[in-house]
């Protein structure tokens, strides 16, 4: 298997075709439809989402431990692609946008690549002022410093890591939260993987109207401020 794509899911069955579609569209101009796996990475959902993802041509890995870094790693451990790519259930992110990210491993030699919201675009309503411009700034500004690194984006989403870079890492990684995107970082740095940067989109998500999003502002936040100095 070369590629792997995980999706982390909780009750997403509204939006997850759509996701789904343009994740074999990515990976479809890259491989052969034997040479990829999709996988949702269902972390509990009663809405159907697991019926919708099998439906779509996703294999489904249940993960019973909660949270978004939780179900991250559940879906890596059982990813068997030699590259492995991740990004939300909820459509805020276009998986084919990530062929580059899969270049940049495979030809160039990079164990991680990093999607950059700042460096790229953020539709109109997509992302609350607040993070934009006070939150992900700052955080990633202190994880900068804390792991001496110049990835600018430390909270995207959308990223790509190479298995063997996964594998070296995996077992140091714990976080069950949002803040695991902070520590997939930090582990990726103290074992001198070498990390590149895309510029991409974020869009305003596929949810329906009035459906709230997982992400908790002020809890998040602490949790990541946790794992930037708090960590080993």
């Amino acid at each position: 298997m070369k590629l792997t794509i995980v999706i982390p899911c909780l009750n997403e069955a509204s939006t997850l075709p759509r996701v789904i579609s343009e994740a074999h569209e990515m990976a479809s101009k890259l491989y052969d439809r034997t040479e990829y796996e999709i996988i949702v990475a269902d972390n509990g959902s009663r809405d159907g989402s697991r019926e919708t993802a099998e439906k779509n041509g996703a294999r489904v890995e249940d993960v019973a431990h909660k949270g978004y870094g939780a179900a991250l790693r559940g879906g890596l451990s059982a990813a068997e692609g030699e590259v492995i790519v991740m990004a939300d259930a909820d459509g805020s992110y276009d998986f084919r946008e990530a062929d580059e990210m899969v270049k940049m491993i495979e030809e160039k030699g990079y164990g991680m690549v990093i999607g950059d919201r700042f460096g790229g675009r953020i539709e109109k309503g997509a992302m609350p002022w607040t993070h934009r411009y006070i939150g992900v700034p700052i955080l990633s500004a202190l994880g900068r410093i804390r792991y001496n690194t110049d990835v600018r984006d430390f909270h995207c989403g959308l990223r790509a890591i190479s298995k063997s870079a996964w594998t070296s890492i995996s077992q140091e990684c714990d976080a069950d939260g949002m803040e695991f995107a902070t520590e997939m970082i930090g582990k990726a740095v103290k074992k001198n993987t070498v990390i590149g940067q895309v510029p991409i989109t974020l869009r305003r998500d596929f949810r329906p109207e009035g459906q709230k999003p997982h992400l908790r502002t002020i809890p998040d936040g602490w949790r990541h401020i946790k794992e930037i100095f708090f960590s080993a």
